[in-house]
């Protein structure tokens, strides 16, 4: 397809607005030092605090990693996929420690495309997707994150063909996520497509099926210049899961709460669609004191002592 026209964007919305509303869909700045704005009495929604699992460093086991996932604050972890790890461990040490696999990441979208020219490579990547949903119905994860391609080439790789193709083969990835209870969770990244709310919103709702959400990425959209929070008000209910870190326009990425996002706004916007899902922190990998500075900082952002 071509860029979605104005009109044509409107239509779509509607009508997946429609369609989400009737299955339910689970909804699945500053220095943190200064005085922060008050957030909204509404941010008292459940939202849960969660790493990625590669930010904790060292070579401690899976159990005493998340051992200190825990005691540093968060309540879950997102691991990566394929990654090698024995899953059965992660089974236990989630079992034991209450810390929860909340997420998968389909890591190998970035190189192996669903965008890409050649089919061979297609295919490679709608099997690691399948490999992804398959790790998350192990660990009793609710969503495998996907980035659906990159616009690469004007001639071989442009929008419209990463639409069609993405869509494509991400629809062959339906059945077994459905089958898994898993959510298909799509996040714009700096990969120029989809680059406004509007685009992602169409985007979700051609595939007619509420498996396919959005993961949202609060700093990445800073790059494309429409306000995160506006983002989310659009999104709605398509709105899976939410990354938090930090970025300046002027300065690239920085700590959490330092950069350039207007947090209480975004969780002025997750309260008024009904979030109450996972926070993730997408940052660098550190130690104990690292990981309770990144907790303290996003407590900082909800307002929590």
């Amino acid at each position: 397809m071509s860029q979605p026209t104005r009109r044509s964007l409107l239509r779509t919305s509607l009508v997946g607005a429609a369609l989400w509303a009737g299955v339910g869909c689970a909804r699945a700045g500053e220095d943190p030092a200064a005085p922060q704005k008050a957030a909204p009495k509404t941010k008292a929604l459940a939202l849960k605090k969660a790493v990625k699992f590669s930010m904790v460093a060292g070579d401690g086991s899976v159990r005493e990693k998340f051992d200190l996932v825990k005691e540093c604050g968060f309540q879950g972890v997102e691991l990566d996929s394929p990654l090698e790890i024995d899953r059965a461990a992660v089974v236990e040490a989630s079992r034991a420690s209450g810390v929860a696999v909340h997420g998968v990441i389909d890591s190998v979208h970035w190189q192996t495309r669903f965008s890409d020219p050649d089919i061979k490579v297609r295919d490679a990547a709608v099997q690691a997707l399948l490999g992804a949903i398959a790790d998350a119905k192990t660990y009793g994860a609710s969503t495998v994150l996907v980035v659906p391609g990159a616009v690469r080439d004007k001639d071989k790789e442009n929008f419209q063909q990463v639409w069609e193709r993405s869509q494509a083969e991400i629809k062959k990835a339906i059945p077994a996520a459905r089958d898994a209870g898993v959510k298909i969770a799509v996040e714009v990244v700096w990969n120029d497509f989809l680059t406004t709310p509007e685009q992602l919103v169409k985007y979700v709702d051609e595939f007619s099926d509420p498996v396919v959400g959005a993961y949202f990425d609060c700093s990445n959209m800073i790059k494309y210049g429409v306000a995160p929070a506006e983002w989310i008000r659009k999104l709605g209910p398509r709105l899976l899961k939410v990354d938090f870190k930090g970025v300046r326009k002027a300065k690239g990425w920085v700590p959490i709460g330092e950069g350039d996002e207007d947090w209480p706004a975004v969780l002025a916007a997750l309260s008024e669609v009904g979030y109450t899902g996972w926070l993730t922190a997408e940052v660098e990998a550190g130690g104990r004191d690292h990981l309770r500075d990144v907790a303290r900082r996003m407590d900082a952002i909800l307002q929590r002592p």
